[in-house]
């Protein structure tokens, strides 16, 4: 009897053994399967191995939740997609008035006015002005958005694109009375990137230093492929500077702008591999790029 009892409690055992053995493979199966299609877009279901009712109820509540997941992701695709293309059917329809107003504008300055009149004019075209760069900063970015593959990759010499950039900007930081410290190595820092895109990130990078700083700026290109941008920013605080790459985000000191130069250098920069960041501290800010080996 003794013996019996042994034995049904060793075979108890085992079939115990077994169903857990299943179980956890099945979890693993749902698991993975969760994994790959989160990952991938596919319509495929997940299926298990194990004819455990409560485990094959559970890989069906997940299968319902995916298709839900789907149809949302689906969702937002399109109105991703909608977004796109009305900010790039908007900027594109801005710049068509905008041309006939700079056309009236010139013949109206032809014409023989009061001082009154011509400073209004010149009110006018100053506002006109600022609208067209507006406007050519979101045809730029419905540009960036809608060419999601447009970027061609080729062995690149940061160096080069890096003072080329520089030396661009020479004029407009000295109307800012910004004298820019850049620190490169002499050593050719070469990262397979888009020559035109890198140029792009550096110009926003620059645009936004002369709204920001305080009358300086420095510059520091690494030999591991890390750029930095710093300059003093009084009138920024850390909440600010942590929104600072989100679309159409604008802080006070920024007024003319739309907000979307460090959203596009963002889009371009992980579009190339890299990484963009930004820190505050003592009242400096510093923009970091980094684009590994």
């Amino acid at each position: 009897m003794y013996w019996i009892v042994i034995g049904a409690l060793g075979f108890a055992v085992i079939i115990l053994a077994v169903k857990i053995i299943y179980m956890r493979k099945s979890t693993d199966e749902i698991r993975q399967g969760l994994k790959e299609r989160s990952e991938i877009d596919t319509n495929t279901l997940i299926g298990i191995s194990s004819g455990d009712k409560k485990m094959r109820a559970l890989a069906s509540s997940v299968n319902s939740e995916l298709k839900k997941f789907r149809e949302e992701r689906l969702r937002f695709q399109r109105g991703d997609t909608e977004i796109k293309n009305a900010i790039t059917n908007i900027s594109h329809d801005l710049r068509t008035p905008l041309t006939a107003i700079f056309g009236y504008l010139d013949l109206l300055e032809r014409e023989e006015m009061s001082e009154a009149q011509s400073r209004y004019i010149g009110i006018i075209r100053n506002r006109s002005e600022l609208l067209r760069q507006l406007t050519e900063e979101l045809f730029r970015y419905s540009v960036v958005l809608t060419a999601d593959n447009g970027l061609i990759c080729e062995p690149v010499n940061i160096n080069a694109v890096l003072e080329e950039s520089a030396a661009a900007f020479y004029t407009a930081l000295g109307e800012r009375h910004i004298v820019p410290e850049i620190e490169i190595p002499e050593t050719a820092v070469v990262r397979n990137l888009d020559s035109a895109a890198l140029a792009r990130v550096f110009s926003n990078l620059l645009s936004n230093a002369i709204k920001y700083s305080g009358g300086d700026l420095n510059i520091v290109l690494t030999e591991e492929g890390e750029i930095i941008f710093s300059n003093t920013a009084e009138d920024l605080n850390e909440i600010q500077v942590g929104r600072l790459f989100d679309r159409f985000y604008t802080v006070e000191a920024a007024r003319k702008s739309t907000g979307l130069g460090l959203a596009i250098a963002r889009t371009l920069v992980e579009r190339m591999g890299g990484s963009i960041t930004a820190e505050y501290e003592n009242n400096k800010l510093s923009i970091s790029i980094l684009f590994p080996e």
